[in-house]
């Protein structure tokens, strides 16, 4: 099937399953149903269900879920049945706090180089990289086979970065800077902006209380 041919907002519902899988198993479970995961993550078992249904069949009516198996093929569907390598560009405190973060080891990510352009951090460690220097981009995403990178830069530096990542032949960018990229649409792009994130829940809050 073309990969292009499912709607976006399935395919993030898939890690969130994942995930939810996981845990299940942590609990003991073998076993589970499309109702247990719809539960757990707010949805129907309906939408669950038809999810699931556009990769194949996955379970089997009154028994449900096989936990590992359903993993299993999860992971492959989302190509996390390997590890992928990553770069970092940014090596400020936003930067810092990336590298430090285990969850993407976890997940089956892997950050291999480090890039900046400021000749203050340039050779300095940082973790267990050293800083390289951005204009070495390209190499350094030959040399790791790199289709994925992480922009941790300022607002103002991320267009730039972003163009030079498309450039150099990144697939695939994960940004926190605070701004919207637009970019190539063979260049799948997620955003990570937690400043939004509370002004959107501060509309439902009352300021009296503060």
């Amino acid at each position: 099937m073309n990969p292009l041919a499912i709607p976006e907002i399935v395919i993030k519902r898939l890690p969130l399953y994942l995930r939810t899988l996981r845990l299940l198993g942590d609990e003991g479970q073998a076993v589970t149903s499309s109702q247990d995961i719809g539960d757990r993550l707010g949805i129907s078992a309906t939408q669950v269900r038809k999810d699931l249904s556009y990769f194949g069949e996955f379970g089997k009516q009154g028994t449900g879920y096989d936990i590992q198996y359903l993993q299993q093929q999860l992971r492959e569907i989302l190509k996390i049945d390997r590890r992928w390598k990553l770069v970092l560009i940014g090596a400020g405190d936003l930067g810092r706090a990336v590298l430090r973060y285990t969850g993407f080891e976890e997940g089956g990510f892997s950050i291999v180089a480090v890039l900046d352009k400021d000749e203050r951090k340039i050779g300095k460690q940082m973790g267990r990289l050293k800083v390289a220097d951005i204009a070495r981009l390209p190499e350094v995403l030959r040399e790791h086979g790199v289709q994925i990178a992480i922009i941790a830069v300022p607002a103002s530096n991320a267009k730039e970065v972003a163009d030079a990542l498309v450039k150099a032949g990144v697939k695939a960018i994960l940004s926190y800077a605070p701004v919207s990229l637009s970019l190539p649409s063979h260049v799948h792009v997620q955003h990570i902006d937690p400043v939004l994130g509370l002004q959107s829940m501060t509309y439902y809050l009352d300021p009296g209380q503060g």
